[in-house]
This record gives structure tokens, sequence and C-alpha cells, in this order.
């Protein structure tokens, strides 16, 4: 027999065929997705080869991982890289379509541990990049986005502020392609709300600046090198009144004046970039 041979029936041993919807992991994996929520016991929720590999580069901790029967060969190449004590699940087709939101699932999907961070880990971190501050941002690619610019351009962390789209929306996972399972990212409910946290920013000699679509001194003439936090709107709205009237300065970003505004997802990550763009010319 074969290393290869060897190896894969050590994968088909660790597959346990679960034909049930009512199996208590697969109604909390379906309860995850569904929610966007973590469990009970804080796990989320992923699916698709490239966010697995993400958590397991990352080093999160995996609950469970459950493998669609069609696509069993993923087995094959993920489970070496899993401990194995995580509980490995092989669900017919039609069930792991059911549970999975996806339209066009990859055949894996998990529950992983999230880590968490607070407001401290973040402002521990000031001399790496601006604190991004987002409220109200409801369109899931946007926040992925914004996350995924965060890690790529520096940024001390993202606090996500009251009516923000949940972290845990797989489209939002997706779409910060694994920089959610690494840069810190705090869920401002937790850590008291913002009025709070900005008084706590301020008191740590942080700059509050709000981006706004029309107004505002031009982001390439706003000083980003030192510690600030950056706050970001809806693309409808904005802003809230109660979060502007906390800051200190607004800026904008020039454009076009037949176009509207920028998404979002855009504005955020060209503020990213100019911050660091000031960072490496110091």
């Amino acid at each position: 027999m074969t290393r290869s041979t060897d190896a894969g029936a050590s994968v088909r041993e660790r597959l346990r065929r679960i034909e049930g919807r009512h199996n208590a992991l697969v109604k909390e994996l379906r309860q995850a997705f569904a929610r966007a929520e973590r469990t009970a016991g804080g796990d989320c929720a992923i699916e698709g080869v490239r966010i697995v590999e993400e958590a397991i580069r990352s080093g999160l901790r995996f609950r469970a991982v459950f493998f669609k029967e069609s696509a069993q060969n993923l087995a094959e190449r993920l489970l070496p890289q899993i401990g194995s004590h995580v509980e490995s699940s092989l669900l017919p087709d039609k069930l792991f379509d059911g549970v999975v939101p996806s339209e066009t699932p990859q055949g894996v999907a998990a529950l992983v541990r999230w880590k968490e961070f607070s407001l401290d880990d973040v402002l521990e971190r000031l001399q790496v990049g601006p604190v991004i501050v987002v409220v109200g941002l409801q369109d899931p690619g946007n926040l992925g986005t914004i996350l995924r610019s965060a890690e790529a351009f520096g940024s001390a962390g993202v606090v996500l502020g009251e009516g923000t789209v949940s972290p845990f929306n797989s489209k939002v996972i997706r779409a910060s392609a694994g920089s959610l399972f690494r840069l810190p990212v705090v869920l401002a409910k937790a850590a008291g709300g913002l009025e709070k946290i900005s008084a706590k920013l301020r008191e740590q000699g942080v700059r509050l600046i709000a981006t706004s679509s029309h107004k505002g001194m031009p982001v390439d003439q706003t000083q980003l090198a030192g510690p600030a936090a950056v706050f970001i709107g809806s693309e409808g709205s904005g802003l809230p009144r109660t979060v502007l009237a906390q800051v200190d300065e607004l800026i904008a970003i020039p454009h076009a004046p037949q176009v509207e505004s920028l998404n979002a997802g855009v504005a955020g990550s060209i503020v990213l970039y100019e911050a660091a763009r000031q960072r490496r010319s110091m």
C-alpha cells in the first residue's frame, strides 16, 4: 500500500457520515449561518475552500468540519492540516446544500472559534495605522472590503458600531478573504457603545475623523500618520449626527462631480491607503 493510499484511508476513518438534518452539530452550523451569529460556545460558521484554508493559516481553533459527499476529495486535502481531535463529518449533498448559504457551495464548511479582541488590544496597535470605526454599514461586501484593506494597508483595528452588518455574515467573511481572522475587530456594543469608545480614544490622544461624501478637508491634505480613528458610515445616509457631533474634523475624497459618492468599501480603502502612504513618507 502506498503512502498516499494510507493517507486516504486515514482521512476516511476520520469522517463520520451524518444523514439527518436534526443532528446537533448540523443544527449548530445551520443556525450560525442563518443568524450570522456565533454559537453559544463562541464559534462562527465558515464555508469554502479558500476561507477554510485561511482559518487554518490564521491559527483558528476548529470545533467541527463538514464535507459534502460529492466533494469528499477535499477532505484528503484539508483534514491533514486540521487536528485529529476535530469532529469531521460527511454530509449528503442535499443536506450540505441546505445548510450552507452559498448559491454554489464548494463542499466544505466548518465551525471555528473567533478570536476575541478588546478596545485595549486595538489601542496597543496605534502605531500600525488608524482605527477604523464603521457605523450603520449594512452591505456585507463593503464591510469585508474594509476589513481586507485594513489588514493590507495597516490598521490598529476595526470597531463595528450599532446598525452595522454582523462580521459573522458569510458574505462578510468571504469578502474579507481571511482578514477577519487576523485583524483586531471589536463590537462596539460589547465595549460599552460608541460614546464610551470615542471618549476612551480621546483620552489616548487619538484624533476622531469622519468621512464625508461632499464636504471636508481633502483626504490627501489631512494628517493621518499619527494616532487617528476614522469613522465610516453607510453609503445612503452617511454617519449619524450624534457621531458627527463627536468628531474633530471631516475629510472628503475628491472625485468627479457627476459621481454622487463612492461606496463605503472603496472610500475606506482609499483613506487606509493614504494613511499608509503618509506613514511611509515620514
